[in-house]
């Protein structure tokens, strides 16, 4: 069976592998670790397509290693035995230096088969590199991520998914035998998402279903054929995230119906019910937030009961959180305030912080007036002193506007009659 075409054209050298400057680029941080061949243990962080596994490859056959390759979603503890016991063998054998084994989606591995990767990484028996899609604080377990550095990798810019498509047409013998004209990028674009091998199958698809060597790709054309071969959910890759994106979007739009729907999508594709949960709990405040606090519980409450009670059992208590994520009231006003004060502080930089809120440790900070003119709010009327808590230089900028709902417009009433005028609340 022929290779697809993101193998066929898959990079064999650094100076091919496209995109990720800012840790293979001259000045990246992996450049010169690669280049000496002092390879640390590592993990690779990033959407999916992001060249995880390719770049694993290339250090590999830079540093002249062996390389051992395991999936976290086939493979077990004695899987994972096997590979380190010919490691050990191998290893001072043929070469000085230690291989490499590289783990796709390593956050998929339990507690145990984690665990079981500890001692061969800390004695040297092997280098390993992982690549997760998922936040490793979250997925790696202590032990072994302090053991690695963390790298991430980001999604493709447009011009490095252009580079790709230009690759393919050069190099590929199958592709680069037909006259191609890519007349219209934006459907190739948009559909990948920032994922090259997604944007790779795609364009494999339009090329290989039309007739003839002479071939002009349209945004129609493309839509067309992807929408007439529109696979089933795949929980490694290609509807991942366009269905846990329907999935998010249903819930935002207070849809109960869409949110069931896909995620019954996501249960019957095998997707990790923590993957779910973790999405639920990032919803419950970045969209509902203070308009219902409950929802941040209720979502919390269901990522720690499914991570202990898995499928089937779980499709339940997801339902039921979704459900009530969907009919809650909704707010991104906490997620609004947060981006704006991060925004402003990036473009203010390290303002001083006004010496009456100061901490006063010291003698000498004391009579510096460290913590001065602070009014202890207890010490007032209702618990509340009306005293400036911002820098001088952005003083009454205001960060949190409350949403439209019964909760919140009590909050806004709450800082009207607090600050009056201020904030203009």
């Amino acid at each position: 069976m022929e290779a697809p075409l993101a193998e066929r054209i898959r990079p064999q050298k650094l100076e091919d592998y496209i995109s990720q400057l800012h840790l293979v680029g001259p000045q990246g941080s992996l450049t010169q670790q690669i280049v000496r061949g002092v390879i640390p243990s590592m993990i690779f962080w990033g959407s999916p397509g992001t060249g995880k596994t390719t770049l694993a490859q290339i250090i590999a056959k830079q540093s002249q290693r062996p390389f051992y390759e395991l999936s976290a979603i086939n493979s077990g503890v004695k899987d994972i035995r096997d590979v380190i016991e010919k490691a050990k063998q191998s290893n001072g054998l043929f070469t000085a230096k230690n291989p490499i084994l590289f783990i796709d989606e390593i956050h998929r591995f339990s507690k145990s088969q984690q665990d079981s990767l500890l001692a061969a990484v800390e004695k040297g028996w092997v280098t390993l590199i992982g690549a997760t899609t998922e936040n490793p604080s979250f997925e790696v377990i202590p032990a072994l991520l302090s053991r690695c550095q963390v790298y991430i990798l980001n999604p493709f810019s447009k011009d490095d998914l252009l580079s790709l498509l230009d690759r393919a047409m050069k190099l590929d013998p199958i592709i680069s035998s037909k006259k191609i004209k890519i007349k219209e990028s934006e459907a190739l674009l948009r559909l990948s998402g920032g994922d090259g091998r997604k944007l790779l199958n795609i364009f494999e698809l339009v090329v290989n279903a039309t007739s003839g060597d002479n071939i002009t790709i349209t945004n129609d054309k493309v839509l067309e054929l992807v929408q007439q071969n529109t696979v089933l959910y795949d929980k490694t890759g290609e509807q991942h995230y366009d269905i846990v994106s329907a999935f998010i979007k249903s819930i935002r739009g207070s849809d109960p119906n869409g949110a069931v729907y896909w995620l019954a999508r996501m249960i019957e594709g095998g997707e990790d019910v923590k993957f779910i949960a973790r999405r639920m709990l990032i919803l419950s405040s970045e969209d509902i937030g203070n308009a219902n606090p409950t929802a941040f519980i209720m979502a919390n409450n269901t990522f720690q009961a499914v991570s202990t009670i898995g499928y089937p059992e779980s499709r339940i208590i997801l339902s039921q959180c979704a459900i009530y994520l969907a009919t809650s009231p909704k707010s991104n006003a906490s997620y609004m305030a947060i981006g704006e004060a991060q925004a402003l502080v990036k473009q203010t930089g390290d303002l001083p912080v006004p010496l009456h809120l100061r901490n006063a440790p010291t003698k000498l900070m004391k009579e510096l007036g460290y913590g001065d003119e602070y009014q202890y709010s207890h010490n007032y009327a209702n618990n509340f002193s009306e005293q400036e808590y911002l820098p001088d230089a952005i003083s009454n900028t205001v960060f949190y506007n409350p949403g439209t709902n019964s909760r919140e417009n009590s909050t806004r009433e709450f800082l009207k009659n607090r600050w009056k005028d201020k904030y203009g609340y």
